[in-house]
Formats: structure tokens, C-alpha cells, sequence
């Protein structure tokens, strides 16, 4: 099996993956008691059945610090190198990747750290980089938040070192403004005969190029969706890679009706809702950030919802149909949260899939 036989490289239209899960609350700042316990025994149940019903990836948060509140969502997370490696070497067919704020560790320890996974994988390992935004964080581990575009002239050392010790055999020296390495080399090299897949999140125009330059995978966030098909070609189009992924994330809140699903989420936000930890997290997530969230009137409430994410509301068909559009617009898939990652999951995979192979989204998991 090669890397380009993993699920992330298969021929289902629209693919899935699970987003949040290694993070308290994943996605959600509700107090409602079914909301998500992150334990190790949670995120490896959940793990094992998005690995059974076909999904394609999961993706975690890198998060060192809460969103406070009574809640405090994403108070308590796994690291999510160390999470990877475990959850690849419990499921078969799954990709996982890893999330890393890139000024957090050495791009040489982070190689050796990431071949790791993706031998335990046997290429089911991919990374999520991030330049960071979050100055508290930056504080507690005593590194300064640069200016924003100075950020990804960081990364992009930062990665170019990752790329090249994952693929050249003789030592190399390296200089740079932010390193200044001698005689590099890592063995073993990473698994199979390429490396593994580059993700990418950023979305000022510094983030998009840098994503441009160097990921395999771009995430896109979905403000109104009316513009969205437009400005997933020109993120597509601004790609250096050779059929570059295009993704959205979100989460979802989906009942047998539309009745249904509106009168729960309308419980998960204004009822059960905690607008202190939401506040709080509209104000570190746009505070000195070019960032298309500050565009939202209901900013608030879609981070109470799912921190920022595109909302997918409503009935199974409500749901199934908002995937068909996206897809339309020329996005491959999304990362999706759930209130919680195993109660919820069956109706993703009894009744969300199922419409998604009959409208020809997605194939049996048998054929995928």
C-alpha cells in the first residue's frame, strides 16, 4: 500500500473527517450534559468508527490554553503528535493528523516526531501546520508572537527544513534568518516514497500565500455562502501543488426534522449556551488578526456553536443537501464537530451517509 492509496487520496467526491475531538467540549461552548468528554478512551471509541464507516480523516486542534467560562472548551487537550501516533496504531484505513504551531518546536525534532506516526500509519499520517495567533500561549511558553505576515517567513523556514530532512540522504547545513543549522540529517525517512501530506489552514493574505507555496491540503472557512464557490476557485487556483484539496470545516446539528434541529441548537446556544467563554473567544480570535470572522454579526453565537466553524444545520436531507452545494462549489469535503463524537456518530453514519452515496457524493464504504 502506498501513501496515494489512503483513504485522503481515495475517489469518494465528497470526503469527511472528524475535527476537534482530542479537545474538551470539541467544538462546542454549551453546557448541555451530553456535551464531549475528550478522555483517551473517548477519542480512541470515536476513532474506531470513523475508521469503520469510511471516513476519511481526523483532525485535531492544537490548543494550550481554554476559551474560560464555565466550560472552558479546549481547556484540556491532547497533544496531538503523541495523540496521532496512538489513534493510527488502533485503526487500520483512517488518516490522522497532527497539528503543530510551528514556533513551539524544533523542525527537527518535529521530523523525527512526525516519520514516527507515519510508520506507525504506514502513511496515514498527515500535519496541519500553524503559525499561531494565540499571544497567551506564545507567553507560556516564551516565545513572542511575531507581526502576522513575519509569521509565515517563520514557517516557511521553518518547513522548508522539514522537507528537506525528510528527503535528502547526505547532511546539510542550513541558513537562514531563523535557523542556523549543521550537518542535518534524520533517518529513517519518512514511510513509503514520499512524504506526508501538508495541511494548511491560513486565511489572511499572508496565510493563503504561504498555504499556496507549500500544502497539499488547504482548509477554507465558509462566512456566507454565497461568495464561497468564487472564492474556492481562487484558492484553488493560487495552489502550487498538483491537484491541491480544497476543504471547509464545520460542525453539525442535525435531527430527523427541520423542527427538530433548529429547536436543539436553539438549546445547545441561547439555553445552554456559556456566552462568557463566547465573548471571550470572539474577543482573542479577531483581537490585531486579518481574519474573515470579523465579518460575522452572529460571531458570538457560531463560537458557542462550534468556535468559529460553518454551521450545518438542520434535517438528514437539510444536511445531506448543504454537503451537495459545498461540493458544487468545488470543495472536496470538511471537517466536521459533533456535540459528542460517539453518541452522534451513528446518525452520521446511518443516515448521513447513506443519502450522501445515493445523491453520488460519496461510495459504499466497501468500494472506498
Amino acid at each position: 500500500m502506498s501513501r496515494k492509496n489512503t483513504r485522503m487520496y481515495g475517489p469518494n467526491k465528497f470526503k469527511l473527517g472528524l475535527f476537534g475531538q482530542n479537545c474538551s467540549g470539541g467544538l462546542s461552548m454549551s453546557k448541555v450534559l451530553e456535551r464531549w468528554d475528550a478522555s483517551w478512551d473517548h477519542n480512541l471509541e470515536a476513532a474506531k468508527l470513523a475508521d469503520e464507516a469510511g471516513l476519511e480523516f481526523i483532525l485535531p486542534i492544537g490548543r494550550w490554553h481554554g476559551y474560560k467560562g464555565e466550560t472552558d472548551t479546549e481547556g484540556t487537550t491532547f497533544e496531538t503528535l503523541t495523540w496521532a501516533s496512538g489513534l493510527l496504531a488502533a485503526t487500520k484505513n483512517v488518516c490522522v493528523f497532527g497539528t503543530v504551531h510551528v514556533g513551539f518546536l524544533s523542525p527537527i525534532f518535529a521530523a523525527k516526531q512526525m516519520v514516527t506516526a507515519d510508520h506507525i500509519g504506514k502513511g496515514r499520517f498527515g500535519l496541519n501546520m500553524v503559525s499561531g495567533w494565540n499571544a497567551g500561549e506564545h507567553a507560556m511558553f516564551g516565545v513572542d508572537l511575531r507581526p502576522q505576515e513575519e509569521r509565515y517567513d517563520f514557517t516557511e523556514e521553518w518547513v522548508t527544513i522539514l522537507k528537506r530532512v525528510w528527503s535528502e540522504d547526505e547532511p546539510f547545513d542550513f541558513k537562514g534568518k531563523y535557523f542556523d543549522l549543521e550537518g542535518v540529517l534524520l533517518k529513517p525517512k519518512p514511510w513509503g516514497v514520499d512524504r506526508p501530506m501538508l495541511v494548511s489552514a491560513g486565511n489572511s493574505p499572508a496565510g493563503k500565500a504561504f498555504a499556496a507555496r507549500h500544502a497539499d491540503c488547504l482548509f477554507t472557512s465558509i462566512m456566507e455562502f454565497k461568495d464561497f464557490g468564487a472564492s474556492v476557485q481562487a484558492l484553488r487556483d493560487s495552489s502550487k501543488a498538483e491537484n491541491v484539496g480544497v476543504f471547509a470545516s464545520g460542525h453539525m446539528v442535525t435531527k430527523p426534522t427541520t423542527k427538530e434541529a433548529e429547536e436543539y441548537y436553539h438549546h445547545l446556544v441561547y439555553e445552554m449556551g456559556d456566552w462568557e467563554a463566547g465573548e471571550h473567544a470572539a474577543t482573542i480570535r479577531t483581537k490585531g488578526r486579518d481574519t474573515p470572522l470579523k465579518q460575522l454579526t452572529t460571531l458570538t453565537e457560531r463560537m458557542i456553536s462550534g468556535v468559529g466553524t460553518y454551521p450545518v444545520i438542520g434535517s438528514y436531507d437539510d444536511v445531506v443537501e448543504q454537503y451537495r452545494k459545498m461540493s458544487e462549489c468545488g470543495v472536496d469535503g470538511i471537517a466536521i464537530g459533533l456535540v459528542n463524537y460517539i453518541t452522534d456518530f451513528p446518525v452520521l453514519r446511518d443516515e448521513i451517509l447513506p443519502r450522501m452515496e445515493r445523491l453520488g457524493l460519496r461510495l459504499p464504504v466497501s468500494e472506498s
